[in-house]
């Protein structure tokens, strides 16, 4: 069977996967054709930065799909606060049941049984109250409430060509504004005291650097890149709320780090060698311990 063309996306026939799409804005990719797709992510280019053999490591080990089904609270925050038609479609909130009475336990397993069947992740009743929340405090941040009430585009997919190496590139931004040149991305986190640790560490710097050049290329224009951070954890009876931009020169570096972490990337499919065999490198604090 030849493959399937729709407004120039190419799909496998049999599986639906796209295997390629034009360059520009797309609204309706849902995230797993997203993920399944062409065109290289923030997040592969991460996995790259560790070892091009963990890139290709992880688009073939198996996922075990049972783990996928436990809740993941960011995943439903990012859902209320950014689709949240989409959330009674996606979840279950469960109502309170007495685990103490042989009833209660009884009609807990009979509510989950039947929730099998709808394919959706369920919340317990306790989950569901701290979601509600976390959702409350966001919204009485007045630059968070201002955000998320802009009209704008949550979970679309953007496709560029990269100019020096001529590969095709990808994002998928929280949610970026009609009519203002902005970008913002949900962080939960347990301690926003020290978001900035969580920025170096899981490369948020780059994915500020990279999805603002993509919005740059689409439209022309640079944009405000924003991080709406929010905590799960309590602090004097709340959960934290922080919308702040990173400063101008660690956006720079991050610049300069998925830049570089694209070239490798070109040069491994240029030569289909992917192979990196990084020696582990002794600890600072053993090191200095042997002096």
């Amino acid at each position: 069977m030849n493959a399937q063309v729709e407004t120039g996306i190419v799909r496998d026939p049999q599986s639906g996967i796209i295997l390629s799409i034009p360059n520009g804005v797309y609204h309706d990719i849902t995230n797993e054709e997203y993920h399944s797709g062409p065109a290289v992510s923030k997040s592969q280019l991460d996995d790259i930065a560790i070892s091009p053999a963990v890139y290709q490591w992880k688009k073939s080990a198996p996922v075990d799909e049972e783990k996928l089904t436990a809740l993941d609270m960011g995943t439903a925050l990012h859902c209320l606060l950014l689709e949240p038609d989409e959330f009674e479609g996606r979840f279950i909130i469960a109502p309170e049941f007495n685990r103490r009475t042989t009833i209660g336990k009884e009609s807990e397993k009979a509510f989950l049984d039947d929730c099998k069947a709808t394919g959706k992740t369920v919340m317990t009743f306790e989950e569901g109250r701290k979601l509600r929340l976390m959702r409350e405090s966001v919204f009485a941040h007045p630059d968070a409430r201002w955000l998320l009430e802009q009209e704008g585009h949550s979970e679309s997919s953007l496709y560029w060509m990269d100019e020096e190496t001529n590969e095709q590139c990808r994002i998928r931004p929280d949610r970026y504004l009609k009519n203002i040149p902005v970008i913002f991305d949900v962080k939960k986190t347990a301690d926003i005291s020290r978001f900035s640790t969580h920025a170096e560490e899981f490369r948020y710097f780059v994915q500020d650097a990279m999805y603002s050049e993509a919005y740059e290329k689409t439209f022309n224009e640079r944009p405000d890149f924003l991080f709406l951070m929010v905590s799960d954890t309590i602090d004097c009876g709340r959960y934290p709320v922080r919308v702040q931009p990173i400063e101008e020169e660690w956006k720079a570096v991050g610049f300069e780090t998925w830049h570089r972490d694209l070239r490798r990337y070109h040069q491994c499919k240029l030569n289909n060698d992917w192979h990196d065999m990084n020696p582990i490198e002794r600890p600072y604090w053993a090191k200095r311990k042997s002096l």
